[in-house]
């Protein structure tokens, strides 16, 4: 089969396409026909060898799988036919390939309605936001929500599910396209960060009671910013550092305010109980075939140019997912 190899560890130039023989599922696993791969982050560090998970060289890069199941392990409890479409989240890697095993407790149902390239997309993403705003941050109706890298491909999920859940949504992207995004995907209001101070325009909007939840995948300055524009009881949640800095938390404002720094680890969550991990999943994609959320694709590309989709993923040039076809 078809399939892209991280043969050193470094930059999306190091990856290649090769022929190689596809995996065989262990007993508790099930073999997938990969149709498309969606493109992560987390796919930047993995392949860099700073991801929290780490693996060896060489290997098969890409946490996110959409296809059709095409062998089922006998420990496979979960009732699943062959042929039939499926989504999952994969942390040890593997989906930019034409074949990826999956645990049998992890994969999702494909509504109908939903087509592969959607469906590659969506289990991060969706997962991701759905943990740390129900279960990590808590979020309730009436409260004010502010999602730094609103436009990005987990910061649009968090302006959907945020909006879903009752909340206001405050959406902070770079530049006005990115912001038109966001309120296109239900963002009260936005903050181009480019031009406006965050701080500055959540206390504003907020008349000055500030955010009560920030989700934050971006880290460095804007997490800088959005800590002094927070409410009483205000919980921070920190989902990854897109900007490339890890910012350092001063305790004296945590202190005054009450405010909570909260990390959201949803990868690491669902290796450790991978039903729990994928029931935000399933939500999530109920909401779509109710037609509350609209997931967006940036761009799909085909499986050949794994690198390009992961600089532009770096470069932070596009608004929604990126996703590699197969």
């Amino acid at each position: 089969m078809k399939a892209v190899i991280c043969s050193r560890l470094g930059g999306p130039e190091n990856l290649e396409v090769r022929e190689i023989d596809p995996p065989v599922p262990e007993p508790e696993e099930v073999l997938v026909r990969v149709r498309a791969a969606g493109v992560n982050f987390a796919d930047t560090l993995q392949i860099a060898g700073t991801y929290q998970n780490r693996l060896a060289p060489p290997f098969v890069p890409g946490m996110e799988v959409a296809g059709e199941v095409l062998e089922i392990g006998s420990a496979v409890t979960r009732p699943l036919r062959i042929g039939q479409r499926v989504m999952a989240y994969m942390r040890g890697g593997g989906a930019f390939a034409e074949q990826a095993v999956v645990r049998g407790d992890w994969l999702v149902p494909v509504p109908d309605a939903m087509d592969d390239v959607i469906a590659a997309g969506f289990p991060t993403v969706y997962g991701t936001s759905g943990f740390a705003l129900k279960e990590r941050g808590a979020l309730q109706p009436g409260e004010t929500l502010l999602v730094l890298g609103a436009a990005g491909g987990v910061g649009l999920t968090a302006v959907e599910l945020g909006r879903c859940m009752g909340a206001t949504v405050i959406a902070a992207a770079g530049g006005p396209a990115k912001c038109a995004v966001a309120r296109e995907h239900g963002a009260h209001h936005t903050i181009d960060y480019l031009t406006e101070s965050i701080r500055d325009r959540v206390r504003v909007l907020t008349d000055g009671a500030g955010a009560d939840v920030v989700y934050d995948p971006v880290g460095g300055d804007a997490f800088d910013q959005a800590l002094r524009a927070v409410a009483w009881h205000a919980r921070m949640l920190v989902i990854g550092f897109a900007s490339g800095r890890i910012q350092q938390v001063p305790a004296n404002i945590v202190l005054v305010k009450n405010i909570s720094v909260i990390g959201v680890v949803y990868g690491a969550e669902t290796e450790r109980d991978p039903a729990h991990g994928s029931s935000f999943v399933s939500e999530a994609a109920d909401l779509f075939v109710q037609g509350r959320i609209s997931p967006r694709v940036g761009r799909a590309l085909p499986l050949e140019q794994a690198g390009q989709a992961l600089e532009a993923l770096l470069a932070r040039s596009i608004a929604g997912k990126v996703v590699l076809t197969i």
